[in-house]
This record gives structure tokens, C-alpha cells and sequence, in this order.
């Protein structure tokens, strides 16, 4: 049992998907019809090498049945796709035509979708006239289509590829020629030409890679199998259910090498496909796009806050801020904190055209450690509702009567919200000796 036969075949299904998307988004039919391909035979490949590692028995006649109509149209879609690849650079590097047409476009997209899926549907089913039983299974490798070697089958299963390949060549020289007119390239299509080369230089290999081992399994075959005629159908057909299972340990060290090298055909095709467009400079743009995404899903981060005071959290009222449009007579008294707090029992505010009274605690603090005073009476405040016509900037109250007022001008401490105060800040630029400064209390009320 080859162990490696399994971990090779799906590596290179899974590599397909790294140009998928860059590919998808350009709607390029022919090369997604290589992706196609390639994919469902690395699939095929590896699916038989897991079930038939070891043995040749018949487990899945069905899946046979498809697998091996699949590998058939897989070897005509290749060098079809890489043709119809060619075909399209050609036009574009040609001055035939000043600009491609939304109608030339979808004519282009029609004629490629036929040539790579309709034509290797067709020779799918031609293969069932040089079909001479169900299919072959093979240990190690699994379910093997099979063809009865005569000239039908020749003209049928080997010589259309053989002839894509030499047509794709042909229109090498003439690729080649255009590679000079870069502006003419930029001017006429979104290829640059850092992508025709890849495009170009795909398809010619493919081709030669095509014709190589197209090539070779028709000589091996040759010569192992002597060319029968194709008598009539009655003939080729008999016994058609039959599965032939071969055990690889039987035959000679030739035969299981050549076996193994047409195997790893298809895996060889699509690392070549994928060295061309899995590492150019658009496919590596989305690679680092696709790491910066995940990155950010999986380590994602808080944005930072961008209030004044990160720290504190506001609450807005729709009745705040409230400001003081009466003079207050204050009740003060003292305690060991640097603070004092004065407080207003009743407060009246206009609320729907209609005056009501309500009892609330205002606190007054300023940053200067007084001795206690005598308790004054109490007088009403009378609060406006906030309208966003009328917000004051700051708190300001009248002077107190009992200190004189100083012309020293204070800053004025513009309030963000009434649910928290933070500690103000003060500046003090004296100009004239005249007595304690004015005292500023801000003013905070919950309703």
C-alpha cells in the first residue's frame, strides 16, 4: 500500500482553493473549469487510494461507475481550458478589436463553458463505443476507466488531447510577440502584465506537460497492449459487465513504475497550476487580508474610549443640567473634610407650563478648609429645565456675603455631566490686594 498516495492527492485538491477566490471574482470560466477538474480528480484519486489501499475487491460499483467517466472528461477539459486560456490572451494582445463589448464578453464566456464542460461531457460519452467492460480496480490505486485499445479508441481517447495540446503551441509565437505592448494590454483589459506572463506561461506548460503524458500512456500502452481491430459492437461490447481487479504485487517492476507515474499526473498538474497563481502579488495581498481578518475575529480587541474622563461613566437626565436663575440663601456648615457642604431643602421648577415644589440636596464645595459658621436661613431656588437653547457652560453663583468679592479671576470649569463631578481646576492671577477671593461652588441635583 502506497500511504502517501492519499495525503498527496488531497494536499493538491486542498491547494486549489488558495487562486479560487481571486479567480471567482474575475469570472474567468476557463480557469475555473481547470480548478473544477483537477479538484474532483485529486478527490477521485484520493477517495480510491484510502478505500482500495489494500485490497482489489469491487466495494463501490456505483462510485466506479462515475469516478472513472469523470477522469475521462478530466483528460479532454485540461488541455481544453489551457486552449481557450491561450485564445483569450491572444485577443487581448491583438489590435483587431479597440475594446471588448459586454456582448463580446458573453459570447467569450459561452464558447469557453462549452469547450470545457460540454465537449468533455461529449467525450465522456463517446468513450462508452470503445468501452470494452464496466471498469478496472486496481490495489492501491482503485477504480481505472478502461478502453479498448484499437484505432477507435486511439481517435477517441488519446488523439484530442494530443491535437489541443499542438493547437494551445501553435499560438505560442504569437503570444510571445504580443508581451511588448504592456500599455496596450492596460489600455484594453485589466491584466497587467505581470499576469499575462502567468497566464501565458501556465498554459504553455500545461500544454507541454499534457502532451508529454498523453504521449506517453498511448507508447506504454503500445507496447504492452497490441492495437486490436474494432470489429463491430456485438464484439467490443461482450461480457461488458465484467470488472477486471489486478493485484499490482503480480506484475513486473516496470509495469507498477509506469503505473505510479501516470498516477501522479493530476497531482503534478495542479502543483504546477498552483505554483503560477498561488503566490502572486494579488493572491498575496488576499492571503495577508484573509490573516489580518481572522486575526482580527480571534484576538479582538475594546476600542478606546473617548470621553474627557475614561475613568467615570455619565449618566444624562433629559431634566439636566439644571442652573440657578434666583439668588440662594445658604445654609453652611463645616466638618474636619477639606470640603463644605451647603445645602437648599426646597427647590422649585416649571415643569409643562405648571410650578412645582420638590425637595432636594445641593452640594456647594470649594477647595479652601473654612472654620464653622452660624447657620443662616434657608430661602428658595428656583431651577429652569434644560432646553439644549439655554445649556449654560458653567455654574456660576453670586458672591457670598460673607467674604467680599475680588476682582481675581477664576477659571470657569465647564461641566460634561451632572451624575459625577470631578475635581475642577483652579488658577489664581492676582491683580489687586483686595480681600479673600470670590468663592465658586459648583452644583449638582438629582430630581
Amino acid at each position: 500500500m502506497h500511504y502517501e498516495l492519499p495525503v498527496v492527492a488531497f494536499i493538491a485538491a486542498t491547494s486549489l482553493l488558495l487562486p479560487l477566490t481571486w479567480h471567482w471574482q474575475a469570472k474567468n470560466v476557463a480557469i475555473l473549469s481547470i480548478i473544477f477538474w483537477l479538484f474532483v480528480e485529486n478527490i477521485i484519486y484520493g477517495v480510491d487510494a484510502i478505500v482500495w489501499g489494500n485490497t482489489a475487491e469491487v466495494k463501490i460499483p456505483i462510485w466506479c461507475d462515475i469516478t472513472t467517466k469523470l477522469i475521462i472528461g478530466g483528460q479532454f477539459a485540461l488541455p481544453a481550458a489551457c486552449l481557450c486560456v491561450c485564445i483569450h490572451l491572444e485577443r487581448v494582445a491583438s489590435v483587431r478589436a479597440a475594446h471588448t463589448t459586454l456582448k463580446d464578453k458573453k459570447r467569450r464566456n459561452i464558447f469557453e463553458f462549452v469547450m470545457c464542460f460540454g465537449l468533455p461531457v461529449i467525450f465522456m460519452a463517446l468513450h462508452y463505443v470503445v468501452q470494452g467492460h464496466r471498469f478496472d480496480i486496481a490495489d492501491g490505486y482503485g477504480c481505472r476507466p478502461t478502453t479498448y485499445f484499437s484505432v477507435a479508441g486511439i481517435f477517441i481517447v488519446y488523439l484530442p488531447s494530443i491535437v489541443l495540446s499542438l493547437a494551445c503551441l501553435a499560438l505560442r509565437h504569437f503570444l510571445i510577440r504580443r508581451i511588448t505592448f504592456a500599455a496596450h494590454l492596460a489600455s484594453k483589459s485589466a491584466l497587467t502584465t505581470s499576469r499575462y506572463m502567468r497566464l501565458i506561461l501556465m498554459a504553455i506548460m500545461q500544454m507541454i506537460w499534457t502532451l508529454s503524458v498523453t504521449s506517453f500512456s498511448l507508447s506504454y500502452t503500445a507496447s504492452v497492449i497490441p492495437i486490436r481491430p474494432w470489429t463491430n459492437w456485438a464484439d467490443v461490447h461482450s461480457d461488458f459487465l465484467r470488472v477486471d481487479q489486478f493485484v499490482m504485487g503480480i506484475f513486473p517492476q516496470r509495469v507498477q513504475t509506469a503505473y505510479y507515474v501516470l498516477w501522479s499526473t493530476v497531482p503534478a498538474s495542479t502543483f504546477i497550476f498552483v505554483a503560477f497563481f498561488a503566490f502572486g502579488k494579488e493572491a498575496v495581498e488576499q492571503y495577508k487580508a484573509a490573516f489580518s481578518f481572522c486575526y482580527r475575529l480571534v484576538a479582538r480587541k475594546d476600542k478606546p474610549t473617548t470621553d474627557a474622563w475614561p475613568s467615570q461613566r455619565f449618566v444624562l437626565s433629559p431634566f439636566l443640567p439644571l442652573h440657578n436663575i434666583a439668588e440662594p440663601r445658604l445654609t453652611r456648615s463645616d466638618s474636619s473634610a477639606s470640603s463644605t457642604v451647603i445645602q437648599s431643602p426646597t427647590s422649585k421648577y416649571s415643569k409643562n407650563g405648571m410650578e412645582r415644589t420638590i425637595d432636594t440636596t445641593a452640594s456647594y464645595t470649594h477647595s479652601h478648609t473654612r472654620t464653622s459658621l452660624e447657620s443662616r436661613s434657608d430661602a428658595d431656588v428656583t431651577f429652569a429645565v434644560y432646553s439644549p437653547s439655554s445649556s449654560p457652560v458653567a455654574l456660576r453663583f453670586p458672591d457670598s456675603p460673607l467674604y467680599p468679592p475680588s476682582p481675581t479671576p477664576h477659571s470657569v470649569y465647564t461641566v460634561p455631566s451632572l451624575s459625577a463631578f470631578p475635581q475642577p481646576p483652579t488658577t489664581t492671577t492676582p491683580t489687586s490686594p483686595r480681600g479673600p477671593p470670590p468663592q465658586y461652588y459648583r452644583y449638582s441635583s438629582r430630581l
